[in-house]
């Protein structure tokens, strides 16, 4: 019998000066949505978030340990899910990373491990609502990137939303404490002195780099991203009473309702770009896989309909 496995991390960072305020509600509202609508069990979500009553940190090591334990388990035709809501991090013009609540970045590199980790036949789905998360999963095929027609938001339409970017060199000075003298050029030297085996793999000797790392083929990663990654997620405040979000998430949970049926993971991303310009916002989803991957239903809904 298929599984569905799902990772769920939201990251607040609360009372620190990168603080947001929507993730921990963008992943509890998915929860919802893979139990209600694909079949997933309550027991084979995990879910990390950063609130004070939380058992399971989203710490760096915390998520790939997670992560791992789910590719272990995976069988071929396993449907996986992992929804990551918080801050990114662009390393250099071609390198981009989540931010982790103890900022220990998980890259590009990482994910990709990931998915050369898969059995056959199964899928692997990343959402990643942060920024600069166009291209996480290293040398993933682009299907839907760079957008040319961008209109800037008026001042008004995002009132107090906050990027989800997390600068590196936010990241050295709070890493200081740690690590002694830190420098960019040396993030990875610094990472390591703090975080040693846990940091990414990037970052370690004796492991996998990137180079190493290109697909043979098309494999079953699945990256929809909420931003290109020149570009910023916006984390949006409370309205009249309603709770915050990330705005790529909650476009995705309303592109979901709005569609009963299934929709495959290229309308899902372009209907959600619709949806974030007619708002004027100014990110632009994208969506990274094979040209398969593109066609299948997001979290293949169809399959799970015809068991």
């Amino acid at each position: 019998m298929v599984k569905r496995l799902a990772t769920l991390v939201g990251c607040n960072y609360t009372n620190t000066s990168h603080e947001l305020n929507g993730c921990i509600n963008d992943v509890q509202a998915m929860r919802g949505v893979l139990i209600d609508r694909f079949g997933f069990q309550p027991n084979d979500i995990e879910l990390l978030t950063d609130a004070t009553n939380s058992s399971s940190k989203p710490t760096g090591a915390n998520i790939k340990r997670v992560l791992g334990r789910m590719i272990d388990m995976a069988e071929p035709g396993d449907i996986l899910f992992f929804h990551f809501s918080g801050h990114g991090t662009l390393i250099s013009s071609t390198d981009d990373a989540i931010v982790p609540c103890d900022l220990n970045l998980i890259t590009d590199v990482d994910f990709r491990k990931l998915v050369h980790r898969l059995p056959e036949g199964a899928i692997f789905t990343i959402l990643s609502d942060s920024c600069h998360s166009g291209g996480l999963i290293d040398k993933e095929t682009e299907q839907i990137g760079p957008h040319s027609s961008v209109r800037e938001p008026r001042p008004d339409d995002v009132l107090n939303a906050r990027p989800k970017f997390l600068s590196i060199g936010s990241i050295i000075n709070a890493l200081l404490p740690i690590s002694g003298r830190l420098s960019v050029e040396a993030l990875g030297v610094h990472l390591t002195a703090a975080f040693g085996n846990e940091a990414s793999a990037k970052y370690l000797p004796h492991s996998f780099q990137s180079r190493e790392l290109k697909p043979v083929g098309p494999d079953n990663g699945i990256l929809l991203s909420g931003c290109q990654k020149d570009e910023v997620s916006l984390d949006v405040p409370r309205r009249d009473g309603s709770k915050a979000y990330g705005a790529f998430t909650y476009e995705v949970l309303e592109v979901l309702k709005a569609h009963r049926g299934p929709i495959s993971n290229r309308n899902l991303v372009i209907r959600v770009r619709e949806k974030l310009h007619e708002k004027k916002y100014k990110q632009h989803p994208c969506l990274y896989c094979s040209d398969k991957n593109a066609k299948l239903s997001f979290l293949l809904e169809t399959a799970r309909s015809n068991e």
